[in-house]
């Protein structure tokens, strides 16, 4: 008897953690979405997953669950929901919580540069950079300034560490003459990756390749190679929020001082690389520590909406 009043002690003590929301209290996304960020923030939720606070992470939440581009929350803002699509978003709302998963594993989705991916557990869940520079210093007007001269011109590249293959996809969006070779280590990454490849239409310009770096490339070279490595040294491994535990270690792990991948490419991209050609590559944090580590090396650092210094170019001539 006694244990069984435990049992529902704690029960009792679950339940009252969550909050009870009345049919009718909540009515519109945007009222969802003020509900979500109190939610959020009373749990104090780690955002760095493609949301990077609260609000947009709810409001992406609230999108996914209506079926409604991003772009589309705001003419839906005011929009009476139904009791039934209330009631999705509350338990959303509350795995969200419960689980501390990336919001993107709960909805399998997760949109780069305007674009919807697929993701699960089996790979990272992308939020690089790269994307973005693609579009601001591969310029693809008259006036608009490259680091690699004319990207119509650009006939192949190369996306090392690709993940669930999204980098993959953007470029070959963005070079539209060029043919894409993508490599990950992990089976498991490269079975979403081509998913995703699959659901851009691009079977036919992108290749998947299971290796080490570029184990499996032979002596191909090409005008530009991209790379979003594991990066995360082993402070910041043991200090990992929950949300990014629950994505496979192997995407983020970069040895002691975050660079051990980030060497091995360095060391080996200027035999992959043509002449004109160079390295775009993603080392979040890891700038004092590269600098260091290689002080002869003349990188150009680019910064985006969101960051400042975590993405290095360097051109094969300086490699």
């Amino acid at each position: 008897m006694a244990k069984r009043a435990k049992r529902a002690a704690r029960r009792g003590r679950s339940a009252a953690k969550v909050p009870k929301v009345g049919a009718g209290e909540l009515q519109t996304p945007l009222d969802f979405v003020r509900y979500a960020v109190s939610r959020f923030s009373e749990a104090k939720l780690v955002f760095a997953h493609g949301t990077t606070d609260p609000v947009a992470e709810a409001a992406f939440l609230v999108c996914e669950t209506l079926h409604l581009h991003p772009d589309q929350f705001e003419q839906f803002a005011h929009a009476r929901l139904t009791v039934a699509e209330g009631r999705k978003i509350i338990e959303l709302i509350e795995r969200r919580i419960s689980t501390r998963k990336p919001a993107a594993y709960l909805v399998n989705r997760i949109w780069m540069r305007g674009l919807p991916f697929y993701v699960d557990e089996r790979t990272i869940v992308p939020r690089s950079f790269i994307g973005e520079l693609l579009d601001s210093h591969f310029g693809d007007g008259e006036d608009a300034a490259s680091l690699i001269g004319d990207p119509a011109e650009v006939a192949s590249v190369l996306d090392l560490c690709t993940g669930g293959g999204c980098l993959a996809v953007l470029a070959a969006r963005h070079f539209a003459h060029a043919t894409i070779d993508a490599v990950d280590i992990s089976r498991d990454a490269l079975a979403v990756a081509a998913r995703n490849v699959t659901d851009h239409g691009l079977e036919d310009r992108i290749k998947l390749h299971r290796g080490d770096l570029f184990a499996p490339l032979g002596s191909t070279r090409y005008d530009l190679i991209i790379s979003n490595p594991p990066y995360v040294d082993a402070e910041g491994m043991a200090g990992l929020p929950a949300e990014c535990r629950a994505e496979p270690a192997l995407a983020f792990d970069g040895g002691a001082d975050g660079l051990d991948i980030v060497r091995r490419i360095l060391g080996q991209a200027k035999a992959h690389l043509a002449p004109q050609g160079g390295l775009l590559c993603e080392i979040g944090r890891g700038r004092d520590n590269l600098e260091a580590a290689f002080p002869q090396l003349p990188l150009l650092w680019l910064d985006t909406e969101d960051s400042e210094g975590e993405v290095f170019w360097i051109a094969a001539s300086d490699l």
